[in-house]
């Protein structure tokens, strides 16, 4: 496996631009996310997602708040896409994914955005709640790599993706970095209206990891490609924590990057659904046996959790 983007070499093969014809064709009668509502995007029409035909941007900027291993000394190239096709009642960023804070972009603008985070040193494009936006996102990259952009590509998601849809972003997306919110379809219908998430994620992750692999970090200690997977640990949700690192350990690697987060905060409509409506408190991320850093020794996270 290269350890440079490959996208480049799609292009050049003009395999990069089958995938993305193959995307738009997906928006006439959108299918792109598991919602498949079947909504005719290419004519304006807005489905779960409340996207058109064109992707909306709320902000692109170096980001120095990301993985340690995607920020480096430059920054994450961090491009915030609005709108979503989750429907999380604690989003803590729910002025732009279910308010839809943000401005339509051409392709064109989307690329030159792509290429001016390059420019500017970021190590890499960090594509953030890009699951609805493929298309949109294969429509820009060959008028961005045409700008010279060079650097990995990173599809920050929700995880709430759809397999077909992934593995036409393979040889494109460099560094995957879904979330894995809930293992119970009871908790993920009640708290982000799919109860199809759990195996709609655990499907998405199998499909990322047999693209890209366990990540790789290079000598700089910045990723170069691979799986990087993101868990909020939730009030009373460490049940559910466990079965998500198990399912990690034993049916994708024993070498998954997982960080673990403690962050959580009741947000948007949190306070209308307990147990969400309170902060995490410090004993449940304890009990856990875990530390506020990123966690690389998965294994030692694993007996801390019980799993192992």
């Amino acid at each position: 496996m290269s350890s440079g983007p490959g996208y480049r070499s799609l292009h050049a093969s003009g395999e990069l631009l089958r995938r993305r014809d193959a995307a738009l064709e997906r928006l006439a009668c959108c299918q792109l996310c598991p919602r498949r509502c079947g909504v005719n995007r290419l004519a304006g029409e807005q489905g779960f997602c409340r996207t058109g035909r064109q992707a909306m941007v709320s902000a692109a900027h170096p980001h120095f708040g990301e993985e340690s291993v995607l920020v480096g000394r430059g920054g994450s190239g961090t491009i915030f896409f609005a709108n979503c096709n989750l429907g999380c009642v604690f989003c803590q960023n729910y002025e732009i994914s279910h308010l839809g804070e943000g401005e339509e972009v051409s392709a064109a603008t989307l690329a030159a955005m792509m290429v001016r985070l390059g420019q500017q040193g970021c190590h890499n494009i960090n594509l953030v709640t890009p699951s609805h936006v493929v298309a949109q996102i294969l429509e820009a990259l060959p008028l961005a790599i045409e700008g010279g952009l060079s650097v990995p590509l990173v599809y920050n998601t929700s995880g709430y993706d759809e397999v077909e849809t992934l593995r036409l972003l393979e040889g494109i997306v460099d560094i995957y970095m879904p979330d894995f919110k809930f293992w119970s379809s009871a908790s993920s219908h009640r708290f982000a209206k799919a109860a199809d998430y759990p195996e709609k994620v655990r499907q998405a992750i199998g499909e990322m990891h047999r693209q890209v692999g366990d990540l790789v970090v290079n000598n700089e200690g910045l990723a170069e490609y691979g799986l990087l997977v993101r868990h909020l640990i939730m009030p009373e949700g460490l049940a559910e924590t466990r079965e998500i690192l198990g399912f990690l350990a034993k049916n994708i690697s024993p070498h998954t990057y997982v960080n673990v987060m403690d962050q959580y905060r009741p947000c948007f409509q949190a306070g209308n659904f307990p147990p969400l409506d309170r902060m995490l408190l410090p004993e449940e991320y304890r009990q856990a046996g875990l530390t506020r850093l990123e966690q690389r020794d998965f294994t030692a996270m694993l007996r801390g959790l019980g799993v192992v």
